[in-house]
């Protein structure tokens, strides 16, 4: 006589269960000090891509926006924990960040330069602000916010620098083509960004 079938759960197949890999998932982006991608997340716990993925789907809808005090956010091509925005004023009562503390509007302008323009090497920065760029510069490396990137191609090329990771999300970035078109940015950028076209153009020619 032939026996009924089980139905047995995917989860009990494939190992750990969702809601188990979700708060292991969870832990792990409680301890890390960066953003942590899908294949990070995957390795650290074990198990396969897609569920992971599942598990984080899990994740986002408890700590979403207007749920908890911690939401979890996609950025600079990972995921991780930041405090809701009910939340911000109280934490900057707390603590100040110190990586966005004391940025002053020239670093600012380097840093846009950079993002859109990297990599981008120091001479060029100086020719589109105007003004000599290695203080500036070198402090935004010092910072974390800005890293070398290889060298001009001629010899002796000058060493050229792009925004890193850190820059991503402390601006709340998931990748840079989320920042906002030159275009877009109003008629008072309209003198630098006639000078980053220039540069652009003479770059390419």
């Amino acid at each position: 006589m032939d026996r009924p079938l089980r139905l047995i759960s995917t989860d009990a197949i494939v190992g750990t269960p969702i809601d188990a890999l979700a708060r292991t998932i969870e832990a792990l982006l409680v301890v890390a000090s960066q953003p942590l991608s899908v294949e990070e997340l995957s390795a650290a716990a074990g198990d396969d891509a897609e569920r992971v993925e599942t598990a984080l789907g899990l994740l986002r809808e408890r700590y979403a926006e207007g749920r908890s005090g911690i939401v979890l956010e996609r950025v600079s091509g990972g995921y991780a924990f930041r405090a809701a925005r009910e939340a911000a004023e109280a934490c900057g009562r707390l603590f100040e960040r110190p990586v966005e503390r004391g940025l002053s509007q020239a670093a600012l302008e380097t840093l846009a330069i950079v993002a859109y323009m990297g990599p981008v090497s120091r001479p060029e920065i100086a020719r589109i602000r105007g003004v000599a760029a290695d203080s500036t510069v070198a402090s935004l490396v010092e910072r974390g916010l800005v890293a070398e990137a290889g060298r001009e191609s001629a010899p002796g090329g000058a060493v050229r620098y792009r925004v890193t990771p850190l820059f991503e999300r402390v601006f709340g970035l998931d990748t840079l083509a989320e920042l906002p078109r030159l275009d877009d940015l109003g008629g008072e950028r309209e003198a630098i960004r006639e000078r980053l076209l220039a540069v652009a153009e003479a770059r390419a020619s």
